[in-house]
């Protein structure tokens, strides 16, 4: 006689048990170097926010993927996210970092020194995102990730598809919001906002996106 199969239902906890390994596994898939987790260190000494080695990857293979030449990073924070993009970026690529927090590109700065990254790869912008990315040449640029504020998401948005050349990727991390984003009932304005972005991201049709469930949720779309 056959085996006698037991349904598990999505939310049965071994399902869930499982779910969580494999998550664990591939977020451990790609280690990171010295410089990435003394970065990721100060990270947490001073709370500033950090795209997961996994993430991480993800956005080395897409900065690779199209032999990524000009990138614009939305929030530099300590640093790793820059790492990972001038990683999988062509080795003539040069990333621009806008950061309102001077203290968290002091970090970046160290980590992409002590990773040997040339001073001409990386220009690193002091200064609101909204008072920054007008200056920048339109239509120029490979890639624009966001890890910016919340209730500057759309605004950020709107500025990344007037620097996103065709075919450019927008990325925004920290899409799903520390799992908020996905609960109906977390109505913070922070997680709406993220929220109002991320479905009108799928709506927007001068994009195809998806949602990856990596980190803390990266939003991939492709300019058309």
């Amino acid at each position: 006689m056959g085996r006698t199969l037991t349904y598990m239902a999505p939310t049965d906890p071994r399902i869930l048990a499982l779910h969580k390994a494999s998550w664990d596994f591939a977020e451990a898939w790609a280690p990171e170097d010295a410089a990435r987790t003394g970065a990721r260190v100060r990270a947490a000494e001073i709370g500033c926010a950090a795209v997961s080695p996994g993430a991480g990857s993800v956005l080395r293979l897409l900065a690779a993927s199209i032999d990524a030449r000009n990138v614009v990073e939305i929030g530099t924070g300590a640093g790793i996210s820059a790492l990972w993009l001038l990683e999988g970026m062509n080795p003539y690529g040069v990333l621009t970092s806008v950061d309102s927090e001077a203290e968290h590109q002091i970090i970046a700065k160290d980590a992409l020194a002590e990773s040997g990254i040339s001073a001409k790869r990386v220009r690193l912008i002091n200064g609101r995102a909204s008072e920054v990315l007008d200056r920048l040449t339109e239509y120029a640029y490979d890639i624009v990730l966001i890890s910016g504020r919340p209730l500057e998401l759309e605004s950020n948005i709107e500025s990344a598809m007037t620097l996103l050349r065709q075919g450019g990727l927008l990325i925004v991390d920290r899409a799903l919001w520390s799992d908020r984003v996905a609960d109906p009932a977390q109505r913070d304005a922070d997680t709406v906002a993220v929220r109002n972005a991320v479905n009108s991201l799928a709506k927007n049709e001068e994009l195809v996106g998806s949602l990856i469930p990596m980190g803390d949720g990266l939003l991939v779309a492709v300019r058309r």
